[in-house]
């Protein structure tokens, strides 16, 4: 199938598909208890019944659900996604703010998961036997049964207090200066203890998989046939044995993009980062609908992006994909 027909295929389904996801987000966290007039109230330091009325007016809280929702859809249809009753600014805004730090997160985890994983996967499989690949796995599963909160304090604690060289909270220090490099080597600071928190699952996944895959590949015929014609052994690895390891690493790593949208609201949290994730917490203890469903909808978008991206990342690392022999 061409290309690009693809591609329009592929977006068209993910219109599609988030239009579902607007639809359910907003009727499921409406069908949650608790009345966000209340809570809007609270904040405001007064509780009256004129005053809830009116808060349920202004926000368009007096109208049914179904009235709600039509006119939800139509305003994100114009890229008006409402104002937040607890920020008292439009979402759309907290959102662009947010998104920056939440993908710096999210994508170094991914970068050092799939490359650290990968690596660890590769090397124990030229001797699954061996001491190294026993280590790898015993360390993968460690990593892996640790739920990410308690990892993420537990390196909140070693770098926090007892070996104090990174900082642990935030993404920038107020006194280091704003641009250029030394900002630049300030955020990624502050970035290696929430990425590494998010990485160690994952990193596991990948040394499991890779490993998996790359003893499979070692054993196959081509790979017999290449070290038969007498090719340097680091050339059967990386030209031929790992680029058929990839591709099933390549499609789990695109599935987790969500998963890691999920990790960082705990990450988020533990290491107060100021991204998208912690917004969500703060949205949910606040009953803040718009920007709840704003940050639902927008993750939505870039784990669909991920996929398709992911796609297209899969025709190029295998070949029967693009000739349609699959």
């Amino acid at each position: 199938m061409n290309l690009a027909l693809h591609l329009l295929r592929q977006v068209a389904n993910a219109i599609g598909l988030l239009l579902a996801v607007l639809v359910l987000n907003f009727c499921l966290i409406h069908a949650a208890p608790g009345d966000p007039a209340m809570v809007i109230a609270g904040e405001m330091g007064g509780a009256s019944a004129d005053v809830m009325a009116a808060l349920r007016v202004k926000y368009g809280l007096d109208k049914s659900l179904i009235e709600q929702l039509i006119t939800y859809i139509g305003k994100v249809a114009t890229g008006d996604f409402g104002y937040s009753y607890y920020f008292n600014e439009p979402v759309l805004g907290l959102i662009v703010q947010r998104i920056p730090a939440t993908l710096y997160l999210v994508l170094s985890a991914l970068a050092i998961s799939v490359l650290i994983g990968t690596l660890l996967g590769v090397i124990s499989a030229r001797k699954p036997n061996g001491l190294f690949s026993q280590s790898v796995t015993v360390l993968s599963l460690a990593g892996y049964a640790a739920p990410v909160f308690w990892t993420g304090l537990m390196l909140l604690l070693l770098f926090g207090s007892v070996w104090p060289i990174l900082p642990v909270t935030g993404m920038t220090d107020v006194a280091r200066p704003t641009t250029g490099f030394a900002h630049l080597l300030d955020v990624l600071q502050h970035l290696v203890l929430p990425a590494t928190t998010l990485a160690l699952v994952y990193i596991a996944q990948y040394s499991r998989l890779a490993r998996v895959n790359m003893i499979d590949a070692l054993t196959a015929d081509y790979v017999r046939t290449a070290r038969a014609k007498g090719l340097p052994e680091i050339i059967v690895i990386g030209k031929h044995a790992l680029r058929n390891t990839l591709i099933p690493i390549v499609t789990v790593a695109g599935l987790q993009f969500g998963h890691l949208f999920a990790g960082a609201v705990l990450v988020e949290t533990v290491f107060s980062w100021p991204g998208m994730g912690r917004l969500v917490f703060d949205s949910i203890l606040r009953r803040d609908y718009p920007t709840l469903l704003a940050v639902l909808f927008f993750s939505a978008v870039l784990v669909m992006a991920a996929n398709i991206l992911t796609d297209l990342v899969y025709r190029l690392v295998d070949p029967r994909i693009r000739s349609g022999a699959r």
